[in-house]
Order: structure tokens, then sequence, then C-alpha cells
């Protein structure tokens, strides 16, 4: 039996031969450090608010940009009184033991927007944060809008997070991208953030014009030295009436399609994971506006992208663990932590489907384990 999992420095570890045995050492188990320390991020993520901004402190839009069409919701919609119900709306689904809890600021450019404003809806989060209720706040803001004066501000209230759309680490991609930053910008602004002593999370997309798979990687190096807390990765999508829908029609651009997307996330995935640098998302978060096809023009979008991803890793493992093996015909039993199982099977099957016709197998038996931890699968 094998076993194979993820490490800091390793796409892939095969570990050992197990003897199939009802009892294994607790010593054997912990071979993997990090897969441990994983499974504890998972149980101490916040409990986030989101408020939507859309477009709100943006100085222009990017060509992969309709704010309005991503959230479903107008900016002169967005009143205070109507947060503050949206927040005890939330409060109520939070469970006792989900802390701590914080308000995020998404959809727009956080500090592009008037300093009185910035202090409005700081002042709103501190209603909570004052009541107990809530425990800190985060935004998501562009790199050149990180200034003293604005971090200054920020510094009265409970911030714990700042949010940067980077995208790019390549300045002819930004500049494709209509972003009105630089690379160098984003360098600097990581800097101010970490004189301050903030978590720094960092957005990258793959897929934007006059990216490639070669540049994505380049932005991913650059990224990891900046060494920030966590990472989103999202893929290009063509939303309607953005401007990359007008080169999509035009024939100027073409999106990456879904299974391309999914390797290429999935190969950043595997690099931040072997730099310890956590992925907290990967694809747009699945809604209704998404769903209805009134909002998705073209490019790779999928509910479940980021199960997609996940899934592609657990076929390549099991792979790797097969031709270690040696096995080429027969029964095969995958043992998997019960929180992976989905992962492993894949979308309707469709990895164990791949796995008998690769290795013209009889059948594949896909068995709970919850001693492994979640990045780990065994073979027998």
């Amino acid at each position: 039996m094998l076993r194979i999992g993820i490490c800091a420095n390793q796409q892939h570890v095969i570990s050992f031969q197990r003897p199939v045995t009802s009892n294994q050492p607790q010593a054997t188990r912990d071979q993997n450090p990090v897969t441990s320390d994983q499974r504890q991020e998972t149980r101490i993520r916040p409990f986030i608010i989101p408020i939507f901004l859309p477009h709100a402190g943006c100085p222009h839009q990017c060509v992969f940009c309709n704010q309005v069409s991503i959230t479903g919701v107008k900016h002169e919609a967005v009143e205070p009184d109507k947060i503050r119900i949206q927040i005890r709306e939330f409060l109520k689904y939070r469970k006792e033991n989900r802390k701590p809890v914080q308000i995020a600021f998404f959809g727009g450019n956080f500090l592009g927007l008037k300093l009185e404003e910035i202090k409005s809806w700081l002042n709103l989060a501190g209603e909570f944060i004052s009541e107990g209720l809530v425990d800190g706040i985060r935004f998501s803001t562009r790199p050149d809008t990180i200034d003293a004066e604005r971090l200054d501000i920020v510094q009265n209230y409970p911030v714990s997070t700042v949010e940067l759309g980077v995208q790019s680490m390549d300045d002819r991609v930004l500049a494709l991208a209509d972003r009105g930053h630089s690379a160098s910008d984003t360098i600097r602004a990581v800097k101010a953030l970490k004189q301050r002593q903030l978590d720094i999370g960092l957005q990258i997309m793959v897929g934007l014009p006059g990216d490639n798979e070669t540049l994505s990687l380049i932005t991913a190096e650059k990224i990891a030295a900046l060494r920030p807390d966590f990472v989103r990765i999202y893929p290009t999508i063509v939303i309607k009436n953005s401007p990359l829908a007008r080169w999509y029609q035009n024939g100027t651009y073409a999106p990456l399609c879904l299974e391309e997307a999914v390797t290429r996330v999935k190969n950043l995935y595997q690099f931040f994971s072997r730099h310890n640098i956590k992925i907290i998302r990967m694809g747009l978060q699945a809604s209704q506006d998404f769903e209805d096809g009134q909002t998705v023009f073209a490019g790779p979008y999928h509910p479940a992208f980021g199960h997609l991803v996940l899934s592609e890793i657990f076929y390549d493992k099991a792979v790797a663990a097969i031709e270690s093996a040696g096995f080429t015909t027969g029964r095969l039993s995958i043992l998997v932590n019960p929180r992976s199982i989905s992962k492993l099977r894949g979308l309707n099957n469709s990895n164990i489907n791949k796995l008998k016709a690769r290795f013209e197998l009889d059948s594949v038996e896909v068995m709970p384990d919850s001693s492994l931890a979640e990045e780990e699968l065994w073979i027998n």
C-alpha cells in the first residue's frame, strides 16, 4: 500500500509502503507536518461578512471588469442602513465556533474612495465591533492607492487584512488590461503594508490579454518573493458589457478554455503550496447571475472551478502512486480522508473513469480513512 501527498518542497511525495493492518502507528501518520498545519488552518478561518461596493473608488474600468454584472449590485444602491441590515442578517448564520468575525469591503477600490467615505465605512463596521458582534475589518484595494495618509486612517481601526488586486506582475499584461498601475506599485504597496503589520492577500488572474503560462509562473515567482499571507487565483472571464467582451466579439481576444484554465491554476496552486503560501480561493464565487447566462459572455467559468483544480491534483497523485506501485490491471482500492472523497472521484466520477481506462482496471474502490490528511491518499 502506498501513501502519496503534498509537502512543502515537493509536488508529489510517495512516502513508503504500508502493510495492510488495522492499526497504524501515530508516528507514521505524522511524517508530513505541512498537512496537519493546513488542517488546523481550516478550523480557524474567519467568518467573513462581505459588503460589496461595486466599482467604488475605481479610477477607470479595467478591460475584464463590469462590477455591476459581477456583483449584481449598483453602486448607488449601496446605502449604510441597508448594509447594517445585511450585516445583522449574515450574523444569524454564524456558528458559535466560527471566530474571528470580519466585515469585508469587496468589489471596489476601498482606499480609492474619498477620505471621508473611507472613514464612514470603517465607522459603520466599528459599530458592530463596539457591540462585540464583529472582531475586525478587511478590504480589497489597488496597489497604487496605498499611501501613508490612507494607511494612517486605517491604523485607527481594527483592520487586520488588506487584499491587493495585483492580477499580474508583468507590466505589459497590466497595460493591456488597462490596470493603471505597475508591478513596482505592487512591490511598494506590499512593503508599506508589512511595515504596518497588516495581513496581506494578493489576487492574481490567469488568461489576461498578453498573458501566457510562462508569464503566469513568473508572476507567481514574484508574488512568492513578496511573502503574502495568502493568494486568490482567478481565471479571466469575459463579462458582458466589459471592454474584453468587445475584444472577444471582434476576434482580438480569445479566453482560455476551461480545461486549460484548470491546469494553469493547478500549476500555480502547487507552486504556492510548495512555498507555504495559502490559496484561499480559485475561481469566481458561484452566483445566480453567473448561472442564468446573463453575466458571463465567454471564458472558463465553472461554479465549482476550485473543485476541478483540486480534482485534477488528486488525479495526478493517484496516477503517480499507481505507476510507482506497478498496478496495471485488476481491482484497486484508494483510501482518502472523507473530506477528500469528492476531489478524488472528480465531477461525475470523471477521475475514477479516467483511472480505469488509463490502467485497464476492472474497478476502483474509494474508501474513507479519517486518519489521513486531506491532501493524502493511499492505494492498495
